[in-house]
């Protein structure tokens, strides 16, 4: 084929670009490849030093055999861990929080002191989008001693902190290039301490924990971020605040809060993903509380209570965890001493039916969490140092050992972060 000089000169300028684009979309292909292969990573919040300084009414002393926050990759068929990595702290990262972007990550320090009043602090770290890995930013206090629980504000401005021994809850901003800093709010508990017998606690129950003095146990906002709520388990009361998004202050709601039955010590919650069913579990009490949640006032109406436990038990145990699986067809319970995580289904007026239990594979299950998909659930046995990984039966909410456990000591809190997922 003969083409005229000019129609050549464009051919081959055609040419050359077509052959430059190639290694182009072959890069970006293969880029493409590498961010989806990355992996998924678990990180653990351990007690990596003993608590001090207890009262003597004090029941769960963690000897600290953890060793900060452990790492693991985790297999996404089989949901099987793998350690991946250590960041040591001597601080009892206890409990975390992975920012909404995935580029930080937030631990509560329970056994560190610092200052006169001995507060426990709060650490900030950015991950590594590549690997997971933890790189410090920087450390403040937590407003109080012994923080136990870190939420992130959905505004993603601001770190919502429970301090269990200081009996406090505190607000840290989150700066722009993740740093935390002082807290903008301090709130401290008070009023009258509940009795150590618990009003719905088992028969022969000697569960007592918390009723020795104010003891906030874990703050987060509603789904809309207009109010905070909190429990303090020695008072027996759900606090709700109205949050400033622009200032970080908390101001009471009006009632300030709700009051649990004497004794039963409310520890953890977790709201339906409607935003308008709201679930209570309470420590020593054993039992399960469904709220109805007005997002518009702030306000809390009780309608259920419900036991954690098989009818026929008899004895002590210690509530810890509760989920509601992300379809919201599902209740999770962990009952601590009993060691197996109550399962129930909800209704479709949010009310629960007990349908079974799973004995977790180790004694003390202080917490779980879901994968991202839902499809495991990851049990810390803080006592049996170790994690015991459970699939789920999406169908009927059972539980199903995988067989497979990862060496953990003192395991507190399991997090997730994909890093197959564009931020």
């Amino acid at each position: 084929m003969n083409l005229p000089n000019q129609s050549r000169r464009a051919f081959l300028k055609a040419s050359v670009a077509m052959s430059g684009a190639i290694p182009l979309v072959s890069d970006l292909a293969q880029a493409e490849l590498n961010e989806a292969s990355r992996p998924l990573i678990a990180y653990v919040g351990t007690f990596s030093s003993p608590l001090r300084d207890m009262l003597a009414t004090q029941v769960d002393l963690p000897p600290g055999n953890g060793r900060g926050i452990h790492l693991f990759q985790i297999d996404r068929e089989t949901g099987a861990m793998t350690p991946a990595g250590i960041y040591a702290m001597g601080t009892s990262p206890s409990c975390l929080a992975v920012s909404a972007a995935g580029t930080h990550l937030y631990s509560t320090n329970e056994t560190d002191r610092v200052g006169k009043e001995k507060h426990g602090t709060v650490s900030s770290f950015v991950i590594s989008k590549q690997d997971g890995t933890l790189k410090p930013l920087n450390t403040v206090s937590s407003g109080g001693a012994g923080p136990t629980y870190v939420s992130i504000h959905p505004s993603g401005r601001f770190l919502l902190i429970a301090n269990y021994f200081g009996g406090s809850v505190a607000v840290l901003p989150i700066l722009q290039d993740g740093r935390l800093g002082d807290a903008t709010d301090i709130k401290n508990d008070v009023g009258k301490i509940g009795p150590t017998a618990a009003t719905n606690a088992p028969k022969g129950s000697f569960a007592i924990s918390g009723h020795d003095r104010t003891h906030a146990h874990m703050i987060q906002a509603d789904p809309t971020g207009r109010f905070v709520l909190h429990v303090d388990l020695g008072l027996d009361k759900i606090y709700i605040w109205k949050f400033n998004n622009k200032t970080g202050k908390l101001t009471a709601n009006d009632p300030p809060a709700i009051s649990l039955p004497p004794g039963d010590g409310p520890r953890h919650f977790h709201f339906h993903p409607n935003g308008r069913w709201f679930y209570s579990i309470q420590e020593e009490g054993s039992t399960i509380v469904l709220f109805n949640y007005d997002s518009e006032g702030g306000k809390l109406t009780s309608r259920q209570t419900i036991s954690t436990l098989p009818a026929e038990f008899v004895g002590s145990n210690f509530c810890s965890e509760i989920l509601v699986s992300g379809d919201g067809r599902f209740v999770y319970a962990g009952n601590r001493l009993h060691d197996s995580i109550g399962i129930f289904s909800i209704g479709s007026e949010g009310k629960l039916t007990f349908i079974g239990e799973e004995w977790t594979r180790g004694n003390y299950p202080r917490s779980f969490s879901f994968d991202p998909t839902g499809k495991f659930l990851y049990c810390c046995n803080q006592r049996a140092d170790s994690i015991a990984v459970f699939q789920v039966d999406s169908k009927t909410g059972k539980l199903n050992f995988t067989n497979h456990y990862a060496a953990v000591g003192n395991p507190s809190h399991i997090v997730f972060l994909d890093l197959s997922k564009k931020g």
